[in-house]
């Protein structure tokens, strides 16, 4: 535990344990919306706000929140008009966000592309006391967000037309969910990176689902397996000297694999018992249907 003596890993740990709560609680919207890669749509629009960060000599966290957000609210508003050219709209956005961080970042001065790497792929030794700070800030609207507004936000993943019918505020419900995406992009950048992001928000959620189909629970599942692999990923990381997003990402998909290794003979299990309770006799698809009674006749 000697590494909990020095700052930066004090710093890198509480961000890894907020990012691993952040990302899958916005993730499991996603993958119940089947937008499994908007992360990694906003990670390329925050590219952008990192590199007006550097030319405008403000802090990078804060300006890629904005762009993030803005960007976000933007593919909303594509999905909802874009109708057949949404696709391209959607790739130019992506694109130019990389291609205006780049370059925005080499007209600061002093700015170079070595700049964008620990924003890229994440960088523990960089994280900063201002960094922490920002990410605790926007980690608490994250997770009031998830949590505060649960039950609209699975009612509109799981079905907008149902939701709409019942009285709730569907595209308003949209729009704060591209929103919480983006800030947990900007929470996970300096731990995960910009590139990486997004399988924090969804690898973990599809871990948990092996386990369970309850919400509630996946819900529960997904987060443990993020705090998990962040904080093993930041501490093997200090160790091993390899990079701290890749790291995580790696145990979070051999965490994975591992969950699916052990459920799988686990629902033939159950599938198995569930067989052997059933009443002996013909399957429900063989049994012949009862004779419908002639009208004006009362069945005893």
């Amino acid at each position: 535990m000697d590494f909990l003596d020095y700052a930066f890993m004090q710093r890198a740990l509480l961000a890894a344990v907020l990012v691993g709560i952040t990302a899958p609680a916005v993730g499991i919207y996603l993958v119940q919306r089947r937008q499994a890669l908007m992360g990694d749509g906003i990670g390329h629009v925050a590219m952008t706000g990192v590199g007006l960060g550097f030319l405008l000599s403000w802090s990078p966290v804060w300006m890629a929140t904005l762009v993030s957000v803005l960007g976000a609210v933007l593919m909303e508003l594509i999905r909802w008009y874009g109708r057949t050219r949404g696709d391209i709209a959607l790739a130019m956005l992506f694109y130019g966000g990389m291609a205006g961080g780049v370059m925005f970042i080499n007209l600061a001065p002093g700015g170079s592309n070595a700049n964008l790497t620990s924003y890229l792929f994440g960088s523990l030794s960089t994280v900063s006391e201002s960094d922490v700070t920002a990410i605790c800030v926007l980690a608490a609207f994250v997770v009031l967000v998830t949590l505060g507004l649960r039950r609209q936000l699975f009612a509109v993943s799981q079905d907008e037309e149902f939701a709409r019918v019942t009285g709730l505020p569907v595209r308003a419900l949209n729009l704060l969910t591209a929103v919480t995406a983006a800030v947990t992009v900007t929470v996970a950048m300096r731990v995960v990176g910009l590139l990486l992001v997004s399988a924090l928000m969804v690898v973990p959620v599809a871990a948990a689902q092996q386990l369970s189909r309850s919400f509630a629970a996946t819900f529960a599942i997904a987060v443990a397996i993020g705090v998990t692999v962040t904080i093993g990923g930041t501490v093997t990381s200090y160790y091993q000297d390899v990079p701290p997003g890749a790291t995580i990402v790696l145990l979070t998909i051999a965490a994975f694999i591992l969950l699916t290794a052990l459920a799988t003979p686990l629902a033939r299990r159950r599938a198995r018992a569930v067989a052997a309770r059933q009443p002996a006799g013909d399957p429900a698809e063989c049994a012949i249907p009862a004779t419908r009674e002639p009208e004006g006749t009362v069945g005893v």
